[in-house]
């Protein structure tokens, strides 16, 4: 109903069918942080297929072996699924992903 009215924009930029869990709003600067399975999306909010810019962070190859020995799913488990976008000042974001079972963070600068 929404795209037949014409009351939405679909996000076109993911066609890899990732996993969308952790949202940032960011009014500010008028942006969307999206954390999905390796990826940090970074979105405009007026149109979020407009400069859209994307972090590839996967977990580290090792780990995503140990995770597969361990007997997990390669596509649905042994990845990097970010699950924690924090402001942590005004120029950057502290983010956390799974790292396949190997939890990692980091800060992405804002720029």
């Amino acid at each position: 109903d929404l795209l037949l009215s014409n009351s939405c924009i679909p996000f076109l930029g993911s066609t890899e069918g990732l996993d969308f869990r952790t949202l940032l709003l960011d009014e500010e600067r008028g942006r969307l942080l999206v954390g999905t399975k390796d990826h940090i999306f970074l979105l405009n909010l007026i149109d979020v297929n407009k400069n859209v810019k994307k972090i590839y962070w996967p977990a580290a190859k090792e780990k995503v072996e140990l995770c597969k020995l361990a007997g997990k799913d390669a596509q649905t488990e042994c990845a990097n699924f970010v699950r924690v976008l924090q402001p942590y000042n005004r120029t950057h974001v502290y983010v956390c992903g799974t790292g396949a079972f190997h939890p990692l963070c980091g800060y992405i600068e804002l720029g």
